[in-house]
């Protein structure tokens, strides 16, 4: 694999909202009446529609009102934002810059839509740095159906082992695997399980760990440590 572009999902990857997700999916539960235990908030990371609908009718019935719910939710969040800004990770605007300079391709893959994502991208103070940006809203089904990260590369007109995903969470990176992508999962909320890292090209603690993964696969056709390669089919 031989690097060219890098595709970052944007919530709790490029910046530090994924908690929120956390924090105030189960808050709008309640609003309405229902519980959502934590182990069930962190299920829902990355997870785009239809799935997300279906797990809640799964969770409590069908007649569950998924987007009355999930508007509350949304309403939290932006008050929130609203009062305390939108923060970006460790390191964002310098892999991002760094990525750049080094001719590497830079895109956005979310669930996220476009008009949120460019703003909370401003408040982040990362407007301007990346100039694809790919949403959920663009196809036929979010993470994790590939969907996404193949419209993402026809976008960029690259094959997907020539590019690197960036993700969070499991949804996001069996997304992205399942389209041909060289997965490296950063953990925000947990740590992946025996599954998801089975997935990844690579583990990464830090968006500068990343920057230098991506780097490498640029520079010398992406072999890890152990001098291994990794090959798509």
């Amino acid at each position: 694999m031989r690097c060219k572009a890098v595709i970052f999902d944007l919530d709790g990857t490029l910046i530090d909202t994924e908690k929120l997700y956390r924090r105030y999916w189960p808050e709008a539960l309640r609003h309405f009446g229902y519980d959502l235990p934590d182990e069930r908030a962190l299920m829902l990371r990355s997870l785009g529609s239809p799935f997300a609908p279906e797990q809640f009718r799964a969770w409590y019935g069908e007649d569950f009102d998924y987007p009355a719910v999930r508007a509350y939710r949304g309403k939290l969040i932006e008050a929130h934002i609203a009062r305390e800004g939108v923060e970006p990770k460790n390191g964002a605007k310098e892999a991002l810059c760094r990525l750049r300079e080094a001719g590497v391709t830079i895109a956005i893959a979310t669930a996220t839509d476009p008009e949120r994502t460019g703003r909370y991208l401003r408040l982040a103070g990362l407007d301007g740095l990346i100039p694809t940006i790919i949403s959920a809203t663009m196809v036929a089904l979010g993470k994790p159906a590939p969907d996404i990260y193949r419209y993402a590369c026809e976008t960029l007109g690259l094959v997907p082992s020539e590019c690197i995903a960036v993700e969070d969470a499991p949804n996001g990176v069996r997304s992205a695997y399942d389209a041909g992508l060289n997965v490296v999962m950063i953990p925000d909320q947990t740590e992946p399980d025996e599954e998801t890292s089975r997935m990844l090209y690579a583990r990464a603690d830090s968006l500068a760990e990343l920057t230098e993964i991506a780097l490498r696969a640029v520079n010398c056709g992406g072999k890890t440590d152990d001098g291994d390669e990794r090959q798509k089919q």
